[in-house]
């Protein structure tokens, strides 16, 4: 998923002299309050098996047993969102009409799991279970890990379509310059969100292909076809690439409004050498080598988020991490910024980045981040894999320190900024030896929605209670279908009074206003409390970037908008009854060939 081509030598720097590192040192204090909002991501890579499945001999039943794995072990590390490939070259990881399953899932490209079944409901169900997220993670151009066509299923594009492919550097690629291949590429997408329950749709920084010696793009024809502005050339193959992004933005919001889209471009757009907006870097250059124009896409909005990679090390003399990641923050437009992690780099044993062999790096990343809380939302990991191995037990201070506490994923309010309506018939019964929380789902909000999971926060006696605090958080409740909604809080003390919020939260992580009870810390009690009364809002306008005309796509009807209600806590009747007590290849080159 990452290359390096640096202009110059590689160097280190000991120590930066900027005081950008000084603030990304700053180590983290018992008085620091960790962010309620903040995406913790990581990136789950199968082609070439990297992370899952662990190999194309597994049964499907193996396959379920290690994602399962997986998942637990990522959410006691704090995770709260999986980014995972499903179409790695032009074959899926789940049923589809266009393209063939994937050799990665089943051994041989275009043979269905035995025992059959579809793997991407399940994959995304075990993440909603754990409260993350689910992006579905495409490679949009590339198409073959090899030019060996006659491996290809029956029912590969290639078979019926080879006038769309290019060969470059022992691979077949989709042309990004013909536009039956982008709407080739649309359709197959749309596939997806319209059939499956995804949160996003994500892309990683494979565009047009990294540069190889003695390799030449061969779309002169597409170029001399295609072309009625008559742009030069590399001119032509951005505009080619803002067409599929622009398009494809359009026909996702068309088809599920809550489906968020976001791109993982190259870590540096430009070099400031080159452009005077560029960054103050000397490495490999996005815009220039992939024909990848990050800032258009968030200057015309047409990416929810921008994850770039920034995979080098805070002393990485031609491109340092503090300072790419206050240019990526200066230029997010707007949009949601999170940052790619490189932890595989941890395993490495490289000369060129020695930094990546102090176990404070990573962490001290982070710190960084937070040093932006308006501007970079969270952080994303590759791999899974990576993050697992517990390089330098890195991975240990980010369970029992930086992500200790839970987190919630950052809304995104032009996408949707109305609250559902607070849970309703909120009931405590203290019983020994716990605290059940019962209560209802409430009517859709004003847009529709209903809630998608809700949150439970917990107060000691003589606390003063606020949802702003995640370490109140106690739990994160995600409804199952028909399923009674319900937590028994089984670290209650006995003899203790608390206070419990119960808030409301759908799809897009808008939250709304807590409902409240608050026991004596005597058993047999049962506490109702009654929702807030709702003063409806008028909807107010929320400001998006420019988008340019498109060509004709399915537009959904514009929503109206709100600012999220303060929050208050509903007022409490106490009802006491008597209630019976119940009993008690090297890995670097893996990853660099094989995003």
């Amino acid at each position: 998923m990452f290359r390096l081509f640096a202009a110059g030598r590689l160097a280190l720097f000991l120590l930066l002299t900027s005081g950008l590192l000084a603030a990304s040192c700053r180590p983290a204090t018992a008085a620091d309050t960790p962010p309620k909002r903040e995406l913790r991501g990581v990136w789950i890579a199968t082609v070439e098996n990297i992370d899952w499945p662990s190999a194309r001999t597994l049964s499907p039943e193996q396959q379920r047993r290690e994602y399962i794995r997986m998942l637990d072990a990522q959410q006691r590390n704090g995770i709260n969102a999986v980014f995972v490939q499903v179409r790695p070259a032009s074959d899926a990881f789940y049923q589809s009409s266009l393209e063939p399953w994937s050799k990665w899932l089943t051994g041989t490209q275009g043979k269905a799991p035995n025992p059959a079944y579809d793997p991407l409901p399940f994959l995304i169900e075990e993440a909603h279970a754990r409260g993350m997220e689910f992006h579905a993670w495409f490679n949009p151009y590339r198409a073959t890990m090899d030019t060996v066509t006659h491996r290809l299923a029956a029912n590969h594009p290639y078979r019926q379509h080879p006038e769309w492919f290019i060969r470059f550097s022992g691979k077949l690629l989709y042309n990004p310059g013909l536009p039956e291949v982008r709407q080739y590429i649309n359709r197959v997408i749309l596939d997806v969100v319209s059939r499956y329950d995804i949160d996003g749709v994500h892309f990683d920084d494979y565009f047009y292909p990294y540069p190889e010696a003695n390799q030449t793009i061969h779309d002169e024809d597409a170029f001399a076809r295609f072309n009625p502005d008559n742009l030069k050339l590399a001119d032509w193959r951005r505009q080619n690439v803002n067409l599929l992004i622009r398009d494809l933005h359009a026909s996702i919001q068309g088809t599920k409004r809550w489906v968020k889209f976001g791109i993982s471009p190259f870590g540096v757009w430009r070099n400031q050498a080159t452009d005077p907006n560029g960054s103050a870097t000397k490495a490999f250059q996005g815009y220039d080598g992939l024909y990848a124009d990050a800032l258009e896409w968030v200057r015309q909005g047409w990416v929810d988020y921008l994850l770039p990679q920034l995979y080098w090390s805070s002393n990485f003399k031609v491109a340092q991490y503090p300072v790419l990641v206050e240019w990526w923050a200066r230029n997010a437009n707007g949009r949601h910024l999170y940052i790619g992690h490189g932890a595989y780099r941890m395993l490495e044993n490289t000369k060129a980045d020695t930094t990546w062999r102090n176990p404070r790096e990573l962490p001290r990343q982070i710190r960084f981040n937070r040093t932006f809380p308006a501007e970079v939302g969270g952080s994303v990991f590759f791999s899974a894999k990576s993050l697992l191995a517990n390089a330098l037990h890195t991975t240990d201070s980010l369970r029992q320190n930086l992500f200790h506490y839970p987190a919630l994923v950052p809304t995104m309010p032009w996408l949707d900024a109305v609250p559902p309506r607070p849970a309703q018939g909120l009931t405590l019964t203290a019983a020994l030896p716990a605290n059940i929380l019962t209560w209802q789902p409430a009517p859709p909000a004003a847009d529709g929605d209903l809630a998608a999971y809700y949150v439970i926060y917990r107060f000691e006696d003589g606390e003063t209670p606020t949802p702003n605090d995640p370490r109140r958080i106690l739990t994160v409740v995600r409804p199952r279908t028909g399923g009674l909604l319900a937590y028994t809080d089984t670290a209650a003390r006995i003899g203790h009074a608390y206070a419990y919020y119960l808030t409301a939260v759908d799809r897009l992580h808008n939250e709304s206003r807590p409902v409240s009870v608050r026991s004596t810390g005597r058993p047999g009690e049962i506490i109702l409390a009654q929702a807030p009364a709702e003063t409806p809002a008028p909807p107010a306008p929320v400001a998006t970037a420019p988008v340019p005309a498109a060509p004709p796509v399915v537009v959904p009807t514009p929503r109206p908008t709100a600012t999220r209600p303060a929050a208050s806590a509903g007022t409490v009747t106490k009802v006491k009854t008597k209630v019976k007590p119940k009993k008690k290849r090297g890995f670097f080159s893996r990853i660099f060939g094989g995003r």
